[in-house]
């Protein structure tokens, strides 16, 4: 179960995580594994459902666009990689990353160097995104001036 949820922090890390802030970061660390392309990364549309008040019926709430990419590594291990939008090379990279942080020989240095960093921006961006919304919110409240009567 920790593995589990391990994966799925990271693959929300980095499909979240600006495009260009994640190749500057796999760039950095300048490795070169031998991979090859599953599935090549394709555009397709997801159907959104909600709840009105989160505890009544499914309603559709539209589409969103989706790109899903899936490769191999040399030694049989997958990796899957799904995006919000129409960005094939973020998804072929969250793909390609994905296997290699089921890698033991991969895994501590691409947590330190890739994950981490881009979980705490993602964090900061959260915190200063959440101090926005506070400093804008408005109270309102009711004065009771003495008996109605």
């Amino acid at each position: 179960m920790q593995s589990l949820q391990a994966r799925q922090h990271w693959m929300s890390v980095l499909s979240s995580s600006p495009p260009d802030l994640l190749l500057t970061h796999w760039q950095a660390l300048k490795l070169k594994p031998g991979y090859q392309t599953i599935r090549a990364p394709e555009i397709g549309l997801a159907q959104l459902q909600a709840r009105m008040g989160a505890t009544g019926r499914r309603f559709v709430l539209g589409d969103m666009t989706v790109t899903r990419a899936v490769v191999q590594l040399e030694d049989g291990t997958y990796g899957y990689g799904y995006v919000a939008g129409r960005n094939k090379a973020h998804a072929d990279l969250c793909a390609l990353i994905d296997a290699l942080l089921q890698r033991p020989e991969h895994q501590e240095r691409l947590q330190q160097q890739l994950i981490e960093p881009l979980a705490a921006l993602r964090r900061e961006q959260h915190q200063l995104r959440a101090r926005a919304i506070a400093a804008s919110k408005v109270d309102f409240f009711t004065l009771v001036r003495g008996d109605n009567a």
